[in-house]
């Protein structure tokens, strides 16, 4: 009688427990989702800061090397 009393209460705590970590698995996955998002957010920021500092970069060596050229041109006449 003892075994069948102690059974059935190791099932209900083990069925209360299962129970519990469904919503916790959900929320973790919610939250690998938020993360993952967040991360495809930053590469997407740093992608776009990466371009505008290379197209930044290439407009003043442009502009350096126009102004070399009127001063080379400048110093001609």
């Amino acid at each position: 009688m003892n075994k069948t009393i102690l059974s059935i209460a190791m099932l209900a705590f083990f069925t209360l427990n299962i129970a519990s970590c469904k919503p916790e698995k959900k929320d973790t996955s919610e939250e690998v989702e938020e993360v993952m998002q967040d991360a495809g957010d930053a590469v997407e920021d740093a992608a776009d800061d990466a371009g505008d500092a290379v197209e930044e970069a290439a407009d003043e060596v442009g502009e350096a090397l126009e102004d070399a050229a009127d001063d080379e041109k400048d110093s001609t006449e």
